[in-house]
């Protein structure tokens, strides 16, 4: 496992419960792909990020668990709201999947069990 550091790639850390069901996530770091404020690769984490978390607390009315700061971001789901988020934690997985091989350099995704 490559380790992460901020000036150069984003940890992408994806959880999950014991049996599998989405749990959340976690994203840190700067992708390193351009200028600050001018980052493709960090513009579509960040993006795609603020839009599952936004989701589930504004749209789904999930109570979760976030935190933000700069090149950080949080969030955890109870495992009672597993099923009403699971689609789309889901596709988060996917879109950040297929961002990380397209850009294999600058993310890194990592499951880990909560």
């Amino acid at each position: 496992m490559r380790k992460s550091t901020p000036e150069t790639m984003i940890c992408a850390e994806l959880f999950t419960f014991s049996d599998g069901r989405e749990a959340g996530f976690r994203i840190s770091g700067h992708s390193g792909a351009g200028e600050a404020g001018y980052d493709i690769v960090c513009a579509a984490v960040s993006s795609a990020a603020y839009f599952v978390a936004n989701t589930i607390t504004d749209v789904i009315g999930v109570k979760a668990a976030i935190s933000v700061k700069d090149g950080y971001m949080n969030c955890k789901i109870a495992s009672e709201n597993t099923e009403v988020c699971k689609i789309l934690l889901k596709g988060f997985r996917l879109h950040l999947t297929a961002l990380s091989r397209q850009y294999p350099q600058n993310i890194q995704i990592i499951d880990t069990e909560v």
